[in-house]
């Protein structure tokens, strides 16, 4: 059986940055993932650039997918850009669908 981590992990690789064909969880942008006592879910996020042309529209749709864990009551995204990110973030899988290994 999955834990309630594990299935906040699940739906948050359903997002995809949409100009790189990786989710943003194997990218290496979700920094931290904290489930509290009520259920409520914080997560810190980075992009790949301040500039990101999706920098509004992803984190809501990371905010979107945590909710609809049954078992999370509420979900808040925090944006961060400390540590900056960086191609050494992703993962092996991502780095290698990318071309990078």
């Amino acid at each position: 059986m999955a834990t309630l981590e594990d299935s906040i992990i699940d739906v948050i690789k359903t997002v995809y940055d949409p100009e790189i064909p990786v989710d943003v969880y194997e990218l290496g942008l979700i920094y931290e993932v904290k489930i509290n006592g009520d259920k409520t879910v914080d997560v810190e996020m980075t992009l790949t650039s301040p500039n990101c042309p999706v920098a509004e529209s992803l984190p809501n749709e990371v905010k979107e997918v945590i909710e609809s864990v049954e078992e999370v009551k509420s979900a808040k995204v925090n944006i961060v850009f400390d540590p900056p990110w960086d191609q050494t973030m992703m993962s092996e899988e991502a780095k290698l669908e990318l071309g990078f290994l």
